[in-house]
C-alpha cells in the first residue's frame, strides 16, 4: 500500500502529534520472516569471510589458513542455505527463484550470487578435504587442480554475498532497516570479517594466522564505527537499537566485538588470547544479526517509528511517501 501522511485531526479528536496512527494499528506490514533469517545471514557473512582468507591464504602458502578458511566456508554455506530452505518452507521454492533474473529485486540478485559463489566455494573445499585424505588420483588429480581458480572465484564473490542481505533488508519497508541504507552494508560485511577472522584465529597455528588476525581486526573496527555512525544518523529510528530485545543483542555485540578486537591484538602471542578472541568475534557477529534484525521488525510493527519521522518530514516542508 502507499499513502501520505494525512493531517489535522484524528478520528477520536486527538491530534496526529498525539496519536501514533489511526487506532495506533501498524502503518507497515512487518515481512513475514522468522529467526531462521539472521541466522541464514550470519552463516552466509561467514562463509564469505572465510573465502576470502583461503584464498589470500593459498597464494602467500599458509596450508593450514587455506584447509580451515575452505572448509569453514562449505560448512558455514551449508548452515545458512539450510536456513534459509526451511525459512521458505521447501527447497523447490530457491530453485523456482533461479527460473528468472529480476535486477530490481533484492531477493532476486542476491539468490544468484549466492548460487554463484557456492559452487566454486564447493569445489574448493572438496579440494581441500580430498588432498587432506590423500585421494590425489583419477578424478581427484583433476579436483585439486581446480582448487586454487576455484577458491580466487569465491573470493571474488564473497563480497556481495557478505553484504546483499543489508541490502535485502534496506529494500523492504520497516523503517529502521530502510533507512539504514547507507551503512548497513559496511555494518554487515565488517561483522562477516571480523567473525571468519576470529574462527581463523582460533582454529589455525599462530604462526600462519597474522592475516587471519588482521581481518578480524578491521572487521571489527568497521563494524563499530558504521554502527554507531547509523545509531547516530537515525534518530529515533534508532531505539529499536537501544531498547527491548534488539537494543539488548546490540549492546552485547559490541561489547563482545570490542573485547574480541582487543584480544587480537595479543592473540599472536597466546592460544588462549587467539581462542578467546575468535569465540567473543564469532558471538558479536551473531548477536549483530539477530540485533538488526529484531530491531527492524519492531521498528515495523510500531507505528510511531512510520509517523513521527515522516510528520518531521512534513513540518520541514518534505514531500512525504510511505510503502508498505
Amino acid at each position: 500500500m502507499s499513502g501520505t501522511v494525512p493531517s489535522g485531526k484524528g478520528p477520536a479528536g486527538g491530534t496526529h502529534a498525539e496519536r501514533a496512527s489511526y487506532y495506533g494499528r501498524p502503518v507497515v506490514k512487518a515481512p513475514p520472516w522468522e529467526h531462521d533469517i539472521p541466522a541464514y545471514m550470519f552463516a552466509g557473512g561467514l562463509a564469505a569471510g572465510s573465502s576470502l582468507l583461503a584464498a589470500g591464504a593459498d597464494l602467500t602458502g599458509r596450508p593450514a589458513l587455506r584447509r580451515v578458511g575452505r572448509l569453514t566456508s562449505l560448512g558455514a554455506l551449508g548452515f545458512s542455505m539450510a536456513a534459509l530452505v526451511h525459512d521458505l518452507g521447501r527447497p523447490a521454492r530457491f530453485l523456482n527463484m533461479l527460473r528468472t533474473v529480476k535486477l530490481t529485486s533484492p531477493m532476486s540478485v542476491g539468490t544468484w550470487i549466492l548460487s554463484g559463489y557456492g559452487l566454486p566455494a564447493g569445489i574448493a573445499a572438496a579440494a581441500e578435504a580430498s588432498a587432506a585424505l590423500g585421494l590425489r588420483r583419477g578424478p581427484f588429480r583433476l579436483l585439486a587442480a581446480l582448487g586454487r581458480p576455484a577458491g580466487i572465484a569465491a573470493a571474488v564473490t564473497a563480497p556481495p554475498v557478505a553484504g546483499y542481505t543489508a541490502v535485502l533488508l534496506s529494500d523492504t519497508a520497516a523503517p529502521t532497516w530502510h533507512e539504514s541504507y547507507r551503512e548497513l552494508p559496511f555494518v554487515f560485511c565488517g561483522s562477516a570479517a571480523a567473525a571468519a577472522g576470529g574462527l581463523a584465529t582460533a582454529l589455525v597455528p599462530m604462526s600462519q594466522a597474522g592475516p587471519a588476525r588482521r581481518l578480524a581486526l578491521g572487521g571489527a573496527v568497521a563494524e563499530l564505527v558504521a554502527e554507531h555512525r547509523m545509531e547516530h544518523r537515525l534518530g529515533m529510528l534508532a531505539e529499536p537499537l537501544r531498547t527491548g530485545t534488539g537494543g539488548k543483542l546490540m549492546r552485547a555485540a559490541r561489547a563482545l566485538t570490542a573485547a574480541g578486537a582487543a584480544l587480537s591484538l595479543v592473540a599472536g602471542r597466546s592460544r588462549v588470547a587467539a581462542v578467546a578472541s575468535g569465540a567473543a568475534l564469532v558471538a558479536g557477529s551473531v548477536c549483530t544479526r539477530f540485533g538488526v534484525f529484531q530491531a527492524g521488525m519492531d521498528s515495523a510493527k510500531d507505528p510511531k517509528y512510520t509517523v513521527g519521522p515522516q510528520r518531521e518530514r512534513l513540518e520541514r516542508g518534505e514531500p512525504v511517501r510511505y510503502r508498505g
